[in-house]
């Protein structure tokens, strides 16, 4: 059972190393899509049936420790039960049909590659998500699914509309990481060694023993609900998964109509011991999913096209899954999710037949064609909204046409402060900045000596610092240098800052600067050559489609954001969790503003990509490029 886990994982990992390696033609990429598939689809059908065998047991893999020291382990830990066994063989089923699709679909696509690569990234991410024995396991395939969902929103990278949705996505997911990062943070301080899933329920038998406070518990059950309703689109992040129908309809069926949506269910179901032990995250959960269902139903009825019909279908069966589980209606929400996985799949997938089709039906008819007729009203139900007055019809339709305005919402609270606040920083002289950094250097140097300071105090104006440093990063629009400059500073004076609170711990700073560093010499030296080959004099942040006239150098610069924001592929994403747990021991109050930082760190970081590595080139561009 244990090597059919792992197959599980190395499957969709050796399919997307082989199309990026020998992906050479159309033809080849195919074979290997479809052959990896397949040996994925066995793997999970081998361990299924060997779980049944063995009586459907809840089975713990222990691979090994990936990092130790002290007190901290990080495993390598994977987990099997009803819950990951029903998600896996949906995941399985689901992408299987979408790369046979994909094969024909996307027939003489310029990004066949790209489309092929990315999915199977994301198959191996979401896989890793199911499979995770721990919340900092999960965490992992959480970002690699994020990062996934990214590319394929802005598959089509010619048009800026898709571009911005992406980068919105993104956005609301980087912002929702802030729950999982300190949720995963907060179950490492309450929980120690017993943070694992299969070992959830047994601390919350006894209910007289909570295993911590009742306040901690809330507030850690807040931070859980934050980041499921981010990744599922429920209130007040509803907005953002019809703008992520722009990619592909193949990745808007198996990201947004199937498997992505429901992640945060699944995030719920596996911390149900912790959200259920108290009513007050129940109830909070139960109005989320009850909000969501009512502006995401309105909302739909205004929408123009199928795609975004579907997508707020799929936001309201979602929202129905969390009142399900507020009421403890496990079984429920599992098969409700595989209805309503594979319902949404098949609707998207014959989308842009039914399309066709009625394009077909219209051009053939010399009359207004109508789908339905006015005259068949009288024959149909009135709706609850034919019974109210006038107005209120009215005043419903302009609030499913603005969509309950939650965008405004969500930018006014989160988006809008951070970036004018960062603003006003960019706006300080440059003789009150060198001032500054001239003081926080000397209080480094004065901090060594522990008889004249207390270093915990000394950590709270570099802490300042640093998110400063994140926040200018976030609202600079004019020198990418710069921004890439602000993030690794914030990242260093994060380093510093934990080195302040605890000396001991110096190798674990070392450790998150060794994925830090090298990502940011890398993509200082990729935005040189860039810069020096193009014309950015003017304005440096305009589309430049660098993925289309200089692929290598966009290819390294995507690196170099990956490891910039703690993508687990550096030991910035091992160094990260280290930072919260040996810090927040002694501070615990350091936890929100490193965490705020790397959110904000990974927002600004995308930006410059996106503004730099898409949209269509220009004139002037090829030309520079043949010069070049």
């Amino acid at each position: 059972m244990n090597s059919l886990i792992l197959a599980c994982l190395a499957f969709p990992l050796l399919g997307m190393l082989s199309i990026l390696l020998f992906g050479s033609s159309e033809q080849r990429i195919s074979t290997i899509s479809l052959w990896s598939s397949r040996a994925k689809g066995a793997s999970v059908l081998g361990l299924l049936a060997v779980w049944a065998v063995a009586g459907f047991p809840a089975h713990e893999f222990a691979w090994f420790d990936l990092y130790t020291q002290g007190e901290y382990r990080f495993p390598i830990l994977f987990y099997l039960d009803r819950i990951s066994a029903v998600y896996l063989f949906c995941a399985w089923v689901i992408f299987s049909i979408i790369v046979r699709y994909c094969r024909v679909y996307l027939h003489r696509e310029t990004g066949y590659q790209r489309f092929f690569l990315t999915i199977f990234g994301f198959a191996f991410g979401l896989n890793l998500v199911i499979l995770s024995g721990s919340i900092d396991m999960l965490f992992a395939g959480w970002e690699i699914v994020g990062v996934s969902s990214f590319l394929l929103i802005a598959f089509y990278r010619h048009r800026p509309q898709p571009i911005r949705n992406a980068l919105r996505a993104y956005s609301i997911y980087r912002f929702c990481d802030v729950g999982l990062l300190l949720g995963a943070w907060m179950s490492h301080l309450l929980f120690h060694d017993s943070q694992h899933f299969s070992q959830l329920a047994n601390l919350f038998q006894h209910t007289a023993m909570p295993p911590a406070g009742y306040a901690s518990l809330l507030i850690l059950s807040w931070l859980i609900v934050i980041a499921a309703s981010g990744k599922s689109a429920q209130f007040p992040f509803c907005f953002w998964l019809p703008r992520a129908m722009e990619g592909p309809t193949p990745s808007s069926a198996i990201f947004y109509g199937a498997l992505s949506i429901h992640l945060g269910v699944f995030l719920l179901l596996r911390t149900m011991p912790i959200w259920t032990y108290h009513y007050l995250p129940r109830t909070m959960v139960l109005v989320i999913g009850l909000l969501t269902v009512v502006i995401a139903n309105l909302s739909e009825k205004t929408q123009s096209n199928i795609k975004g019909q579907i997508a707020y279908a799929s936001i309201t069966q979602v929202g129905f899954m969390f009142m399900e589980l507020s009421l403890g209606l496990e079984t429920l929400v599992l098969l409700h999710f595989l209805g309503n996985a594979f319902l949404r799949c098949y609707q998207l997938l014959v989308s842009p037949s039914i399309v066709a089709h009625l394009l077909r039906v219209e051009g053939s008819v010399d009359t207004d064609f109508v789908i339905k007729p006015s005259a068949m009203r009288e024959f149909l139900p009135n709706s609850i909204r034919d019974t109210l007055p006038a107005v209120l019809q009215n005043t419903l339709y302009v609030f499913a046409l603005q969509e309950g305005n939650l965008e405004r919402l969500v930018r006014s609270t989160l988006w809008d402060p951070l970036k004018q606040i960062g603003a006003r920083m960019n706006r300080v002289r440059p003789a009150i900045r060198y001032f500054s950094s001239f003081g926080l250097i000397g209080l480094i140097i004065l901090g060594k000596n522990e008889t004249l300071f207390d270093r915990g105090y000394l950590s709270i104006p570099i802490s300042v610092a640093m998110v400063v440093a994140s926040l200018s990063a976030f609202s600079q629009k004019h020198s990418p240098f710069k921004v890439w400059n602000a993030i690794a500073t914030s990242c260093g004076l994060a380093g510093i800052a934990v080195w302040m609170m605890e000396p001991a711990v110096y190798a674990d700073v070392l450790l998150f600067l060794s994925g830090v560093l090298p990502s940011w010499l890398l993509g200082i030296g990729v935005l040189r050559r860039m810069l020096a080959q193009e014309n950015f004099a003017e304005e440096p942040f305009r589309y430049r489609a660098m993925a289309e006239t200089r692929p290598k150098a966009s290819l390294l610069l995507f690196l170099s954001f990956l490891g910039l924001v703690g993508f687990p592929i550096t030991p910035a994403f091992l160094g990260e969790d280290l930072l919260l747990a040996d810090a927040t021991r002694l501070h615990p109050w350091f936890a929100l503003p490193i965490t705020l930082a790397f959110v904000v760190n990974g927002i600004a970081a995308a930006r410059v990509f996106v503004r730099l590595c898409m949209g269509r080139p220009s004139e002037v561009c090829s030309q520079a490029h043949e010069s070049a």
